[in-house]
This record gives structure tokens, C-alpha cells and sequence, in this order.
């Protein structure tokens, strides 16, 4: 498996795993614990490693989203709790999430390793979200880390496609909307802020995924072929488990 493989095989295991804790009734009651709501746990956790910045450093972290929306949700969330103490809990709750569902998923110690050697090979350099999320301390039992982990490497794309979204001249508002045209509403975008989405767009959203590729390449490259494996497999594995 050469290195473009492994990042085409692992990247939407990775995107799909890594946000499947965020609605599920567990994560949403550590958050009304902290008597946070549901918009208002999402942003302060994934956010909340950024530190108690102003919410426009949020936004740029995040793009996509209406910057209003994120504004409110996040100060009305740190009136009630500090950033980093909320950050922590959230991704408490990742690890939580690995150990209720991946539990009996075979190869997780490997999987961490390989998964670990990736993150800290990566270049931080303009992915505030992923070195914010990468700086936070992970938990040591296989199921909770390969969990942690999983959500660091999503930030890790997702901080690349951001800056790739915009290397190509495309607004994160644009993209978001040719990339997930039903969805606008969860974003806190109205119908008529839709922007047009064209052939144009189109084209500048799979360069901007070529480049996204390129940013994250060097970490990915970084794993020999027994540990490619060690990443691709209990990946897998992990996505079968959330089937059931």
C-alpha cells in the first residue's frame, strides 16, 4: 500500500469515526452537566483546547459555520465554563466513546502507535485546531487512546482542508455548501445566504482536496508498510463496530 492508498483508505474512516461521539446521548449529558446545550458543547469542546480566545479565533479555527452562530454558542459557553476545562471533558468523552464501542476491536495497541508516529509527524505549522487538539494529554487504556487519537487525525485533515479551501480562493461558506448542500441550517446559514455553486466550484473543491492530500502526505509517509497496516485494519474494524 503506497502512501496515497493509505490516505485515501483512511481518511473517511477517520472523518466518520472521529466525530461519532459528539451527538450521542453520553457526550450530550457530560454537557448538561456543565449546563451547556447542545450547539454550545460542540463548539466549546471541539474549541476549547484553542484556550479563552475572542470567538472570531474560533471561527477562523473552524470555518464553515456562520460566524454569528459561533460567536453566540461559544461566549454564552464560557460564562459557564472555562475553554480548556470543557476542551478536556469533550475529549474525556472521546475516550468514552472508544471504550463503549471498540472494546473488543482487535490490533488497537499497534493501531495507537501507528496512529501516535502520524500525529507527531505532522507539521503543525497554520492548524491551530490540530495543535491545539494534539497538545491535550491522552488517556492510556487502547480503546479510549485509539479513540483520542482518531479525533486528533481528524483535526488534522480538517485543519488541512480549511487552509486548502482557502489556498484555491474558495470562502469555507462556499465550500461548505458544495460539499454538504443540505446542511446549511446546522450551520447556522440561512437559504438565501446560499452562495452559487458552480462547475467552478466544483473544480477548485477537488483541487482543494488534492492539496489537503499534500498537506497531510509527509505525516502519513512516515509509517513504514507493517505499520500502514497497523493503521488501515483496526480502522476498519473500528467503522464495523459503529455499524451495529
Amino acid at each position: 500500500m503506497d502512501v496515497d492508498e493509505l490516505i485515501a483508505s483512511t481518511a473517511p474512516l477517520i472523518g466518520k469515526i472521529g466525530a461519532g461521539f459528539y451527538f450521542t446521548p453520553e457526550t450530550l449529558a457530560a454537557g448538561a452537566e456543565l449546563g451547556l446545550d447542545l450547539l454550545q458543547w460542540y463548539v466549546i469542546g471541539r474549541g476549547g483546547p484553542l484556550g479563552d480566545v475572542e470567538p472570531p479565533v474560533v471561527q477562523a479555527a473552524f470555518g464553515y459555520f456562520n460566524p454569528t452562530m459561533i460567536a453566540s454558542a461559544w461566549n454564552a459557553a464560557r460564562a459557564k465554563v472555562p475553554p480548556r476545562d470543557a476542551g478536556r471533558r469533550h475529549f474525556r468523552c472521546a475516550a468514552e466513546f472508544g471504550r463503549s464501542r471498540f472494546s473488543d476491536v482487535d490490533g488497537l495497541v499497534p493501531f495507537a502507535v501507528a496512529a501516535r508516529h502520524v500525529v507527531e509527524s505532522a507539521v503543525p505549522d497554520g492548524l491551530p485546531l490540530f495543535a491545539a487538539i494534539a497538545a491535550e494529554p491522552c488517556v492510556d487504556d487502547p480503546a479510549g487512546l485509539a479513540m483520542q487519537l482518531i479525533v486528533v487525525l481528524r483535526e488534522l485533515r480538517g485543519s488541512a482542508h480549511l487552509a486548502a479551501v482557502r489556498a484555491v480562493g474558495l470562502e469555507p461558506k462556499t465550500a461548505h455548501f458544495a460539499k454538504r448542500p443540505g446542511d446549511g441550517r446546522l450551520f447556522g446559514w440561512r437559504h438565501d445566504d446560499a452562495p452559487v455553486v458552480d462547475d467552478h466550484v466544483h473544480a477548485a473543491m477537488a483541487k482543494a482536496e488534492r492539496i489537503t492530500d499534500r498537506i497531510v502526505r509527509p505525516a502519513f509517509a512516515a509509517l513504514g508498510e507493517p505499520q500502514r497496516h497497523d493503521l488501515v485494519a483496526p480502522l476498519a474494524a473500528m467503522a464495523r463496530a459503529l455499524e451495529h
